[in-house]
């Protein structure tokens, strides 16, 4: 019979093509071209019409074993294919290891962590206050009226509706006292924000620790005692420290907080401007005006408050010599503090 000549010969054909398959894609076209619906195996099942019923049997017999015997060998050749490439994808233990590079918490976020730590430690408590705050948390009740000079020392960003960003982290002590009664003692961390001209030296954004401290009986000689604490906590048993008089609309009297850095180089030189001297934070007495702006009794309470800011401290524990180095992401500068 003309369909059994066929039959061996599209085997034939079949065989030979399956022995030169490289690959998986190859091995699909071979599939395609025999088993598919249009394939030369289906072709053949059209030519069963024009058999005899005599013969119609033995060439349908035959043609099953034709499509199950050229499967079964497909099957087993993508079986093959598979083996080599997971044997080809194996890892090589010889080689060297990737250089998986780790994160690392950003140095201002370890400096903050660092700060809370040392004042925990004598009871201090940690608040949070807005970053958008009204005019009054950020200035009225901190003693800084309408016109006040004072303003001027701290350039603003005024929102549309009349808010501000905060330009200092007092705000937050403002909306703890009038939500809470003496005695208070926190730590408010917080980004702050001052239009100002982006330099080695100053960043419109930066971040601070406020901390006070009410209650009966509180005096200027407990501020220096619990700062002179901070300072040995933060730089070693023999920093030396100096308070200057200085003035804050909020403090009276106030005062600003140095440590002596030295001048052993160039670079000690230039930050301290070749005095030796650093000044880290501002501080002073809470003057009784912002007592009354939250209904504190101002002849039976005192506190002290103090400003800390956390990318000079930073720059001096880590020895950054530009801020803007810890906002522009770069990985090659963060990889430094894992």
């Amino acid at each position: 019979m003309l369909i059994l000549n066929k039959i061996k010969e599209i085997k034939d054909e079949f065989n030979l093509e399956l022995s030169n398959v490289k690959n998986i894609q190859e091995l699909d076209t071979l599939k395609n071209k025999y088993l598919s619906r249009k394939g030369l195996v289906a072709s053949l099942f059209t030519m069963m019409g024009s058999l005899s019923p005599q013969d119609r049997p033995i060439a349908g017999n035959e043609l099953n074993n034709l499509k199950k015997s050229l499967s079964d060998k497909i099957s087993s050749h993508a079986l093959n294919q598979s083996s080599e490439i997971k044997i080809s994808n194996k890892i090589d233990y010889t080689l060297p290891g990737a250089n998986l590079r780790s994160g690392t918490v950003h140095p201002l976020t370890k400096t903050v962590l660092m700060i809370e730590d040392i004042f925990q430690k004598i009871g201090f408590s940690i608040a949070y206050g807005p970053e958008i705050d009204s005019d009054f948390y950020n200035f009225e009740a901190l003693n800084i009226p309408q016109h006040h000079p004072a303003r001027d020392m701290q350039d603003t960003f005024y929102l549309n509706d009349g808010n501000v960003l905060r330009t200092h982290t007092s705000n937050s002590q403002i909306h703890f006292m009038m939500d809470n009664e003496p005695p208070v003692r926190i730590i408010a961390p917080g980004r702050v924000y001052r239009n100002e001209d982006v330099s080695v030296r100053s960043y419109c954004l930066f971040h601070q620790i406020e901390g006070l401290y009410v209650d009966k009986n509180v005096s200027f000689s407990d501020l220096k005692s619990v700062l002179n604490y901070f300072a040995r906590e933060l730089f070693g048993n023999d920093v030396k420290t100096r308070f200057r008089p200085s003035y804050f609309p909020f403090t009276e009297p106030s005062a600003e907080m140095d440590v002596y850095w030295g001048l052993n180089s160039e670079s000690d030189k230039r930050i301290t401007k070749g005095t030796g001297w650093l000044e880290i934070l501002g501080c002073g007495m809470v003057d009784p005006e912002v007592f009354k702006n939250v209904k504190y009794d101002h002849s039976l309470y005192s506190g002290y408050a103090f400003g800390v800011g956390i990318e000079r401290i930073a720059m001096l524990l880590y020895g950054v010599e530009d801020i803007r180095e810890f906002y522009k992401g770069d990985t090659r500068f963060l990889g430094q503090f894992r």
